[in-house]
């Protein structure tokens, strides 16, 4: 009888090579023990079982839940709900372009549009070279930057489609590529051993890393009620200085009101005397 395959994994999945496995092992046990409880270790063990293959394999999945004493079915269930857990071979350069909708009014469409044409791929593909998987992904809280494409979890901010396609370009061909912000970049696999909760073992890496950039905190320095900074720009066409709440104009007086049909006032039961609160009638007529 001719043996059909049906196209799925090979049931149980194989175990890594031995010298694989003790190392593995190893970086596993000392992920366990920062738990109380060996089951919250899940999600950073994904991680490193991502960072050897590059993705989340079959065999990663078994090793996982035979260290945590769960079922293969345990861990599938959560490696298959969060999208950073790759299910099949990617790029050493996760490039993420953000969609939603701030970034794809600035352009984020624009760009993804552009990426799938420039490097050959639609969305969670990777070139033929290997270095690139292109996916749209959603938001990064970091819309003040909009639009933004993300590599391996690192900002590329106020990106264009000139821009992003030069930094695809680089990625393939080896050159530094540096992120806007945070810490230099490195593949995928070193990202996941990273996220897994070990440390980065690269000189200057996490003295690089930095914080958040100046837009981000452009309402922390309002909030201290620290003059000077970007310019808040009232929805009127008029501006207000960073320290103040009242929009003016550029002569310096309030702008006349000119209410639009979301702002003004309405005739409520609470604020219009001709249509007082409360039912019309006694309850049952």
């Amino acid at each position: 009888m001719t043996d059909v395959s049906l196209g799925m994994p090979q049931l149980p999945a194989p175990d890594y090579p031995a010298d694989v496995r003790a190392r593995l092992e190893a970086d596993a046990k000392e992920i366990i023990a920062r738990y109380p409880g060996s089951r919250s270790a899940l999600l950073p063990m994904l991680h490193l079982v991502q960072s050897e293959e590059g993705y989340v394999t079959p065999t990663g999945l078994r090793f996982c839940a035979e260290m945590l004493d769960l079922t293969t079915a345990e861990v599938t269930a959560v490696a298959t709900f969060y999208t950073m857990y790759r299910r099949k071979p990617s790029g050493d350069y996760q490039v993420g372009v953000c969609t939603n909708t701030l970034c794809a009014v600035m352009g984020g469409d624009a760009i993804f549009e552009a990426l799938q044409e420039h490097l050959g791929v639609g969305n969670d593909e990777t070139t033929e070279d290997g270095k690139v998987t292109l996916e749209h992904i959603e938001c990064n809280a970091a819309c003040d930057f909009a639009p933004v494409v993300m590599v391996n979890w690192e900002f590329f901010d106020n990106q264009t489609p000139e821009s992003a396609r030069k930094l695809v370009d680089d990625l393939r061909a080896g050159r530094e590529v540096r992120p806007t912000r945070g810490a230099p970049l490195c593949t995928f696999k070193e990202t996941a051993r990273i996220l897994a909760g070990f440390p980065d073992e690269r000189p200057g890496a996490v003295e690089e890393s930095g914080s958040a950039g100046p837009a981000s905190l452009a309402g922390l320095r309002l909030a201290k009620g620290e003059k000077g900074g970007p310019k808040v720009v009232s929805p009127r066409g008029g501006e207000a200085p960073a320290s103040a709440g009242q929009p003016v104009t550029e002569t310096g007086e309030a702008p006349d009101p000119h209410p639009s049909s979301h702002d003004a006032p309405r005739r409520t039961a609470a604020s219009d005397p001709d249509n007082p609160a409360g039912p019309v009638a006694k309850e049952g007529k």
